[in-house]
Formats: structure tokens, C-alpha cells, sequence
């Protein structure tokens, strides 16, 4: 299976994207496809043995659409310059219009050779030429319903094609008529109306198109956020290249004040770097010879020379957006609710004005009553806000979650997380930094220390395991050269083995004794090391304990407070650990949690994942994303830290760039305040349409209450508006907390 993103144009509204949807979910060798209102694009999975690129996008056109290639960025800046000076010219167009048809009405002074009753021919011809540019300038929104009329996936465009062109048709013959010598007829033309019901849904558009790429700002600021070009050093001189001519492997150079052009290693100097718009953090971090930088960091303050690792489409930042860009692309469910009933809602529309048009003729109103209901009908009910109400809340949120280290894979977590009953944290790595350091040591071999070490950490240097990481520190720390080790193997939730010195040795915790028979002479020893908040390591030699070894981690400094605060939200925390009790137990009082598994294999942690959810309880779990992995997996929510870079690598359904916990709380913050906000959408889109089609049947004209076409597509604009500008309001969540 194949995966792409395909830029798409023609959608107007959340009708045009079901539509499409559904369209392209019932080909052959498609096996999933995602429309995007929002970004405008489509993803979708298909069998690349039955399908090319090229029959996927003759399938998009056959659904009335256009495809524009895969989609690579975010990139409006052309497109709307060119429409905002068409919106101007037809807005004083539609000023002239207006004035020129309505004028007359509220006494304004009227153009002498336009005067209906006195050059009734100029002012008819007039008319139609100004609707003319008009129906030219919507030309592609009549097209658009037509061709979706014809598909059978009826949308926005097809209730305001069929409302303009009956308005205008319907002019047309008043017109001949007058010509024919029924000059009474000249107040029944409709040529303003279907000008600027076109005018109106336009000004709507536009609207949208800025609110659309208000909500694609974090976005596009990821796009933007690496440099045009970049400095390599070739032969010891300084080159200026662009970032295409940068090459896996280049030494570059970044100065004070510069931005990293791509992911790399400093191989030379040391610098403060600003990665806060991958991380969310403000603090600079330092960086020296062997630390990663990532493009678009800025250097605050040095000198660095660094080799190249990723580039274009590979970096962190690329791999960032697309993330996010796939995200956007998946149905949280009271997205597909929205969804389903679009499109349901188009053909009831489409129904409901035909019905009252033979009423109205049947019960003996006039033609003109019957067709301007009609038209009314349909251009009031276009699902507009409907379309708006759930991704643009959406795209808006995960927008806010990337700019603060909160990268999510689905849409629907966004729904899910306010849902969480139970976080199971895992300790090593995720409660604490992971950063473990050799705290004490039982030698009960005949090896000196040092030499003991060198051995376990020669082995210990063949698993990226954060205890293992503390062996390799010390080594390094205190100048040992690592041994050659031969016969790794890696017993996952046991520990290891290894040859070094032409000695096997097995290092690990107290269930590998177990696993191998081997007697446990020193559980006084191990209490002992596990009451002072150590992780034991055992080290045996021919089936014999040879060394105990504690190794003690650091806690995160965010751990107590976010802790603090979920109880406070009423979400219960489990740390799980494969420490032993007593361990466990030192660490958890220390951070308030009163419910501890230990001992645990990783495998295990499902099966206390799968428990949780038996008792009905929406359990996120949180871990370093690869120890894990299993649970994750299984969980309502998986939430991955210590991720680095290494973000497409990744199982989780959330990564935390930044490392930091209290984005947990930002998440399931954001999550609460999301789905508020979708929910208040919904109801006022629903409402708005409860309330104006009834009106625009005529049903509340004995109170004095009705509306021409003109007022309908002005009502529909500015119910887009009240659920943009609520939508918008989510942008100010991280700012108040």
C-alpha cells in the first residue's frame, strides 16, 4: 500500500469534501481516502499495483474537482493577492449595481438614461451586462454544482447554481416580455439578485480562504522557519549555497545570530540554540561537539561547524509538517457526524424548495412569489458554517499543539483526550529524565572495581537502554576504554549478555536470576540499595552473583506539579516500573502517587493496559515510545517523550518534542476546550439553518418576517463569520494558562 496527498480545488464546503470522499472510498484499489475542507487536500492509501497517481486524480476530476499534484507546502500568498483585487473590482461593482437597481426605491438621485420608466431599454440591458460579469465572475461555482448535480454528490454549489440561474433564466423571460410591450414587467427583473447572491457568497469565500490560512499559521511558520541558504565549508573555504546544493555528509558553518539549515551533528564548537518552535520551549539550549542541532534552530551566541544528516524532506522540521498535515487529514467521530449529515442536508434542501415552489403555485401565489421562495430557499440553507464548524476548530488546536511540543498523529485524539480516566506512567525515562548514574557498588568478585566496570560497561554499551547509558557515561567519564564484546544478546524485561575479556557475563535485574536458576544470596544487600531510590543491576558470573550495582535517576522537575494537577482534574496516575517494590515504592512516595505496579516486563504493562479498559476506563499511557511500545499501542492514547528527533520513528499517537509532562495537561486542556468549541459551532450552524429556512419558506410572513435571495446569501455570510470568529477564539487557550 501506497500513501499520497493530493492538493485539491473546487471544494467549497464540508458537502463538496464528503462527497469527494465517499466518491473516491468506492474505487477499486483505494482502500482509505480523507478529504480535507480546510487544507484542501485529500489523503489517501491505495494498492499501487492497481492504481497510478495519474488514475487517482482522473478520479478526482471525475468527481468534479481538481487535482493539483501531491501536496509539498502551504503556500496562498499568490493566490490571494490575485483574489483580493478581483473582490475589490466586484465589489464596486456590486455598489453600481445596487445602486443603479434600488436606488430609485429610497429616494436616491437616479442616472438620468437609466431610469427604468423612462429608458427601460438601457437600464434592462444594463442590468444584464452587469450580471453577465458576475455569473462570469461565479462561473466556477455554477460549474462546480453542476458537475456535483451530475456526479450525484449534490453540494454548497449546487443550491446557489440552481438559485442563480433560475433567477437570472427567470429575468431573462420578464425581459423578452417587456420587449414584447410589457413595460410593467421591468420592476419583476431578478438580475441583481442572482449578481449578488454571487457577490455575497464570494465575500464568504474570501472570508473563509483568510480564516483558513489564519488557522494554518503554526503551520506555515514550521514551513517557513529554515533558511533560504546556507555556508559549507569545502577545502577550508566558505561557500554560499542554497539548501537544495546541501548534500547528506557537508560540513556547514552557523554564526551567532544564524539559523541551522539542516539536522546535524556539531563536530566542531559549542553555541545556545532556539528550538522553541519544535520543543515550546523559550529556554536556550546549550550544544556542543556531538550534539544534534535541527534546522531552523537559531544560534544565540557561537560558533558551530556541523555535518550534515537530514535533509529536504527528511528533516525534523519536514517530517513536523507532514505530521501534522496527516493529522488534519484523519475524522475525529463528531467530524464524520458533521459529515454524514451534509450530506443528507443538500438533497432535503433541494427537496424542501421544489416542494414549496408547487405549493406556492398550487395555493395560487404568482410565479414570481413561487421562484423567488425557491431561490431564497436554496441559497439560505448552503451548509457553509456546517462545513467550517469542525475543521477549522480542529486544524486550529493542532496548530496550537505544535507550536508547543504537542505533536498529534489523529485527529481524534483532539476529541479523545478530555475523555482520560487513568494516565499509567512508565518511571525510567518518563517520570524521571532517565539520565541514571552509578550511585553505589557490592563487589563480591575477586575483579578490582575498575576492571568490573569495564567489563559490564563494554556490554552495557551494546543497548541504547537508559541504565545501559549509565555505564557508558562512567566509562567515558573516568577515561576506561571499552572492551571488544562478542555473543550480545538482549533479553527484553531481563537484562543482557555478553562476552568481554573472554568472560560471559549476565547483567540485569532480579527476574534474570530466575530466568537462569540462579540463587540469591544478597536480597539483604539488594533492600538495602532499593531504600535508597536505587534500581538494581545484577551482575553474574558462571551462575553466580559476582556484583550488585545501584544505579539512581533524577527526577523531572515538572513531575510533582503535573502529578498534583491531574488529581486536581480528578485523572488518576499509575506509575509502572520494572524496578523492584521497595524501589518503586521510595520513588513514589517522594512523588505522591499512592498507586504503583513494579516489576514489571514491558510486555506485561499491556496487559495492565487491557485490565484499565475491562473496568471501562479511558486510559492514556505515557512512555519513552520504544520500551513501550506494546502498551502504547494497545492505549486509548499512547504518549511518547524522550522522542528527540526521531519523531517518524514513532509509535505513539502523541509525541512530546519538548520532554516536558505539563504538555499532558496542555493537551487534555486543549482537548476540553476543542470540543467545547466544536459543539458551540455545530449549534449555531444547525440553528441557523432551523431558524432561516423556515423563514425563507415564507412560514413567518403573517408575523412580517421574511427575506429575498439577497438577504439569504447576506444571513449564510454572516453565519460563517459567527463560527470563524469563535472557532479563532481557541487560539487564545495557551496564552491564558
Amino acid at each position: 500500500m501506497k500513501k499520497i496527498i493530493l492538493s485539491i480545488d473546487g471544494m467549497t464546503c464540508s458537502a463538496c469534501s464528503n462527497g469527494l470522499e465517499k466518491y473516491l472510498n468506492k474505487q477499486d484499489g483505494i482502500k482509505n481516502a480523507s478529504v480535507n475542507l480546510v487544507m484542501a487536500n485529500a489523503s489517501i492509501e491505495y494498492d499501487e499495483s492497481k492504481l497510478t497517481q495519474t488514475k487517482i486524480e482522473e478520479f478526482v476530476k471525475k468527481a468534479g474537482f481538481k487535482s493539483l499534484g501531491e501536496f509539498k507546502k502551504i503556500n496562498t500568498n499568490k493566490k490571494n493577492k490575485k483574489e483580493k483585487v478581483k473582490f475589490i473590482i466586484f465589489t464596486v461593482l456590486a455598489i453600481i449595481l445596487m445602486y443603479i437597481s434600488m436606488g430609485h426605491m429610497i429616494n436616491l438621485p437616479v442616472i438620468p438614461f437609466l431610469d427604468p420608466h423612462k429608458f427601460t431599454t438601457n437600464y434592462m440591458i444594463v442590468l444584464l451586462v452587469f450580471s453577465i460579469c458576475f455569473i462570469i465572475y461565479g462561473f466556477d461555482i455554477i460549474r462546480n454544482g453542476y458537475k456535483n448535480l451530475i456526479y450525484k454528490t449534490p453540494n454548497m454549489d449546487t443550491l446557489v447554481g440552481i438559485g442563480v440561474i433560475t433567477s437570472f433564466l427567470y429575468s431573462l423571460y420578464n425581459m423578452y416580455l417587456v420587449f414584447k410591450g410589457n413595460t410593467d414587467l421591468v420592476m419583476n427583473l431578478y438580475f441583481e439578485s442572482s449578481s449578488i447572491v454571487i457577490y455575497f457568497i464570494k465575500l464568504g469565500r474570501y472570508i473563509d480562504r483568510l480564516s483558513k490560512d489564519k488557522t494554518t499559521e503554526a503551520i506555515q511558520k514550521l514551513v517557513k522557519i529554515t533558511p533560504n541558504t546556507a555556508v559549507i565549508k569545502v577545502d577550508g573555504k566558505l561557500k554560499n549555497v542554497t539548501l537544495d546544493e546541501i548534500n547528506k555528509g557537508d560540513i556547514l558553518v552557523c554564526k551567532s545570530g544564524e539559523k541551522v539549515a539542516v539536522d546535524g551533528e556539531i563536530i566542531e564548537g559549542k553555541a545556545h540554540f532556539d528550538e522553541s518552535f519544535i520543543t515550546g520551549e523559550s529556554k536556550p539550549q546549550a550544544k556542543e561537539i556531538g550534539n544534534k542541532v535541527i534546522a531552523g534552530s537559531l544560534n544565540y551566541d557561537g560558533y558551530i561547524e556541523y555535518k550534515a544528516e537530514k535533509i529536504g524532506k527528511d528533516s525534523t522540521v519536514s517530517e513536523i509538517v507532514k505530521l501534522v498535515v496527516e493529522a488534519t487529514n484523519t475524522k475525529a467521530p463528531i467530524a464524520k457526524v458533521a459529515d454524514k449529515v451534509s450530506g443528507y442536508f443538500i438533497p432535503i434542501v433541494i427537496i424542501i424548495a421544489i416542494v414549496t415552489f408547487i405549493i406556492y403555485l398550487i395555493i395560487g401565489q404568482s410565479f414570481e412569489t413561487a421562484i423567488t421562495t425557491f431561490v431564497t430557499i436554496l441559497v439560505v440553507a448552503c451548509p457553509c458554517s456546517l462545513g467550517l464548524a469542525t475543521p477549522l476548530a480542529i486544524i486550529v488546536s493542532e496548530g496550537l499543539c505544535a507550536s508547543n511540543g504537542i505533536l498529534i498523529k489523529k485527529s481524534e485524539i483532539l476529541e479523545n483526550a478530555q475523555k482520560t480516566d487513568v494516565i499509567i506512567f512508565d518511571k525510567t525515562g518518563t517520570l524521571t529524565y532517565g539520565k541514571l548514574k552509578i550511585s553505589e557498588i557490592r563487589n563480591f568478585s575477586d575483579m578490582k572495581e575498575e576492571q568490573l566496570l569495564q567489563i559490564v560497561g563494554s556490554i552495557e554499551s551494546k543497548t541504547t537502554h537508559p541504565i545501559g547509558k549509565a555505564f557508558v557515561d562512567y566509562l567515558e567519564e573516568n577515561k576506561i576504554e571499552k572492551l571488544e564484546v562478542k555473543e550480545f544478546e538482549n533479553i527484553t524485561g531481563y537484562g543482557i549478555i555478553g562476552k568481554a575479556n573472554n568472560q560471559k557475563i549476565i547483567i540485569g535485574n532480579s527476574k534474570i536470576l530466575d530466568n537462569y536458576n540462579i540463587e540469591n544470596k544478597y536480597k539483604q544487600e539488594e533492600k538495602e540499595l532499593a531504600s535508597k531510590g536505587n534500581s538494581i543491576v545484577y551482575v553474574v558470573q558462571d551462575n553466580k552473583i559476582i556484583s550488585l550495582i545501584g544505579v539512581n535517576d533524577i527526577i523531572r522537575t515538572e513531575t510533582k506539579e503535573v502529578l498534583r494537577n491531574l488529581l486536581t482534574i480528578k485523572i488518576e496516575p499509575i506509575m509502572v516500573t520494572g524496578d523492584n517494590e521497595d524501589t518503586a515504592k521510595v520513588i513514589a512516595k517522594e512523588l505522591g502517587i499512592t498507586k504503583i505496579i513494579a516489576g514489571v516486563l514491558p510486555k506485561e504493562k499491556s496487559n495492565i493496559v487491557k485490565q484499565l479498559q475491562k473496568e471501562n476506563k479511558f486510559v492514556m499511557m505515557c512512555g519513552d515510545g520504544i520500551n513501550d511500545s506494546p502498551a502504547l499501542a494497545i492505549s486509548n492514547i499512547g504518549v511518547s517523550v524522550n522522542s528527540g528527533t526521531d519523531i517518524a520513528m514513532d509509535s505513539a499517537d502523541v509525541i512530546l518534542t519538548n520532554n516536558n509532562l505539563n504538555s499532558i495537561i496542555k493537551l487534555i486542556n486543549i482537548s476540553k476546550k476543542t470540543i467545547k468549541n466544536i459543539k458551540q459551532n455545530l449549534f449555531w450552524a444547525f440553528f441557523y439553518n432551523s431558524l432561516m429556512i423556515p423563514i425563507a419558506m415564507g412560514l413567518l410572513k403573517p408575523f412580517g418576517i421574511f427575506i429575498n435571495p439577497m438577504i439569504a446569501s447576506l444571513a449564510m455570510v454572516l453565519s460563517s463569520i459567527t463560527v470563524i470568529l469563535n472557532t479563532l477564539r481557541l487560539k487564545n487557550i495557551i496564552k491564558r494558562k
